[in-house]
Order: C-alpha cells, then sequence, then structure tokens
C-alpha cells in the first residue's frame, strides 16, 4: 500500500435491543453516523428486539425518553444503505416489513434515484454477512 492509499473496512453494527429502557439503541445510532463521516462500509443489523427499534410512528410520552426513531431516515444521507432485518425476529414478534420505517438512499450511479435500503434476510442469511465483516459491534 501507498502513502495516502486509505483501507476501508467493513464495519457491521448489530441492534438487539429495544428502543427504549436502555440506552443500546441511542448510542449504537450515534455511534454509526459518527463513523459514516470517516468513509467506512457500514452495514446496520436489526435482530431480536431490535426490529422494534424500526417501527412505525412510536410513541415515547410514557416512558418519558426522547423519541429519536426519526433519525433513521436520515441514514440513507449519512450513505448508509446496508440495512438488515432478520426475518424469524420480525415473525417471532408478529410483525413483517410493513410495520417498519421505509428507509431509502438515494444511488448516485443510477440519477439519484431512490432505493431501499433495507435487505431483509434469514438468520442463515445474516450469519453469512456476519462472516464477511471485518469489525462487528453488537448493541
Amino acid at each position: 500500500m501507498e502513502d495516502g492509499d486509505q483501507v476501508i473496512k467493513k464495519f457491521m453494527y448489530m441492534n438487539r435491543k429495544a428502543p427504549y429502557g436502555t440506552i443500546y439503541a441511542w448510542e449504537s445510532l450515534e455511534v454509526v453516523l459518527i463513523a459514516a463521516a470517516f468513509d467506512q462500509d457500514i452495514s446496520l443489523v436489526f435482530a431480536d428486539d431490535g426490529v422494534y427499534q424500526l417501527m412505525k410512528d412510536q410513541n415515547t410520552e410514557e416512558v418519558g425518553m426522547k423519541n429519536f426513531s426519526k433519525t433513521y431516515s436520515a441514514l440513507g444521507d449519512y450513505d448508509i444503505k446496508k440495512i438488515y432485518i432478520e426475518q424469524e425476529s420480525l415473525e417471532e414478534r408478529g410483525l413483517s416489513l410493513e410495520d417498519l420505517q421505509g428507509l431509502k438512499y438515494e444511488d448516485e450511479d443510477d440519477d439519484w434515484a431512490e432505493k431501499d435500503s433495507i435487505i431483509l434476510v434469514s438468520r442463515a442469511e445474516l450469519a453469512k454477512v456476519i462472516d464477511e465483516q471485518d469489525v462487528v459491534f453488537s448493541f
């Protein structure tokens, strides 16, 4: 490698906790947005109770916490295009993709066409994607 060459690593952030009641979901989102500023190849995973983080129409009034769910819609602006949702986690909670926010990004290689960021995968498929990462963070 020559001086000035940049090594881009694959970073995966796994979200397994419910959005409220702990600080894990909020901290994960903050870390992801900061990391995106450093031109890394970033993927997000939402599995187990983490799938609740992307639910539509969240209301946090009764838990007394700030509702940060709308911040996920900005992920595409940070060039975060790979958001994996574990299918079994949705099914085990009686949810479907229609219950989640629609997350999009603009594809500069396709005349800025708006495209889906969410990739629905099985547990087996997710295991393969995890194996391809250089670094995996779990929240």
